[in-house]
């Protein structure tokens, strides 16, 4: 087996066509492709008892509504003709972007560029240019 791409997906359109990048560059290179879906979950948000007992049921529920919603169609967008390992977390997106490449021993990491509000940007920087800053390995980062 060649190359591993982790395509972080958001469902947006930006992110499907990294999705269609990683599909052509594993395909051409005899890889495969990680489809990594992140949903934003602090441990240090303040909750009630009420929130503590509801928290799992909301992850679940989450979790599902990923797979239904942003998964399946990046899946369909790889198609049958390169293998594809989809996987969705909760956590913060670039931890857990680094950590997925590790683990599945990526070579690339792709992501879509965003239509983020510019002032959050500024204040907070954004996923892609913390993933550049950070990663271990190549950042492509698809408009």
């Amino acid at each position: 087996m060649g190359i591993v791409i982790l395509v972080g997906v958001d469902g947006s359109d930006a992110g499907n066509r990294a999705v269609a990048y990683a599909r052509d560059r594993a395909k051409a290179l005899d890889g495969k492709v990680v489809l990594a879906h992140v949903i934003p979950w602090s441990p240090y948000s303040f909750t009630t008892p009420e929130d503590n007992e509801e928290r799992p049921k909301r992850r679940a529920a989450e979790l599902a509504a990923a797979e239904e919603q942003v998964m399946a169609p990046a899946a369909a967008v790889v198609g049958d003709d390169v293998p594809c390992i989809p996987v969705v977390k909760h956590g913060d997106r670039v931890d857990v972007l680094l950590d997925l490449a590790r683990e599945h021993g990526a070579s690339q990491i792709l992501v879509g560029r965003t239509g983020e509000n510019r002032l959050r940007t500024a204040v907070f920087g954004s996923v892609p240019s913390h993933l550049v800053q950070l990663a271990d390995v190549p950042v492509t980062v698809v408009p």
